[in-house]
């Protein structure tokens, strides 16, 4: 074993990364501090235990430092890792992609407890993902749906790389396509369900989010526009066109967006109000969904 750096084991140096986190002002100073030392050392949690008490040898602390100066500059964690987990999958990011987020998951929620009161979860569905990114919420369904076939669409041709690879490395590339277009642009066809996290901060706000965001997650994934709702303006009605009587478009919305969003889905001819909505763990109103008349 090499020599200690200063005397730490794995254990001091994950606590005293932490402290210095928690002296930087940083949301999660002891989960970030966990994943940055288990991911420069190669361990996962139950090994970060077990090994707590062993020396840090100095190679292992030249790896973490470098990881650690980055979260300081305000990088988030998992763009240091290349990945983030979102519904139990771990999906790989890209500077195109943004970082999957808890609140997005109730996208995922509120339409499979559609397809679940439709009697559809084990039938043969068709789905679109409109602005797919790292593909999180399509594959995300797919894990979920194993009789269904999905399309993500993406005008970026490096998100939709990496889609493809999150999909081949989840096993579920066989159920997956993935289209170069603006939403549903260049999609034929009847869709069962589409769903979209399109851009909806409103463009005058995008300087006032936090500096993880603003500077690391791209613009355009970001920007919907004055008040924030060109990307709905857009898609929805593409949508309309391309679902099946019967079929649902779910949409993660911003705050006090909704309202505007129902409306939206209401003149394109689909049925939407506020009892179709599912809110996050801070109760706001996250996602929107909208049925086709069957």
């Amino acid at each position: 074993m090499s020599e200690a750096a200063g005397g730490h084991t794995i254990d001091s140096i994950r606590r005293t990364l932490a402290a210095r986190f928690a002296a930087a002002g940083l949301d999660s100073p002891e989960l970030d501090a966990r994943q940055l030392v288990g991911a420069a050392l190669n361990l996962d949690l139950t090994a970060l235990v077990t090994q707590g008490m062993r020396p840090l040898g100095t190679d292992e602390a030249s790896r973490i430092e470098p990881l650690a100066q980055r979260r300081l500059a305000g990088e988030p964690v998992a763009r240091i890792l290349g990945w983030k987990e979102f519904w139990g999958l771990p999906l790989t990011l890209s500077a195109e992609t943004l970082v999957p987020r808890p609140d997005t998951e109730t996208v995922v929620e509120l339409a499979l407890e559609h397809l679940s009161a439709s009697g559809d979860l084990e039938r043969r569905l068709r789905l679109a993902d409109l602005g797919t990114g790292s593909g999180a919420i399509l594959l995300a369904l797919l894990s979920e749906l194993p009789n269904a076939f999905g399309v993500g669409t993406d005008i970026s041709l490096d998100a939709l790389l990496t889609a493809r690879t999150n999909a081949i490395r989840l096993d579920l590339a066989s159920r997956a396509g993935f289209v170069a277009c603006s939403y549903a642009s260049a999609l034929a066809g009847a869709f069962d369900l589409i769903v979209s996290n399109p851009p909806y901060i409103r463009g005058p706000e995008i300087a006032d989010l936090a500096f993880e965001v603003r500077e690391h997650d791209p613009h355009r994934a970001l920007d919907g526009g004055p008040d924030g709702l060109d990307a709905y303006r857009a898609l929805v009605p593409q949508a309309a066109d391309l679902l099946r009587p019967g079929g649902a478009l779910v949409v993660e919305v911003g705050r006090g967006q909704s309202d505007d969003v129902e409306s939206l889905m209401t003149k394109a001819g689909l049925l939407a109000d506020s009892t179709t909505t599912r809110s996050d763990l801070a109760g706001i109103p996250r996602a929107v969904m909208g049925r086709k008349k069957p």
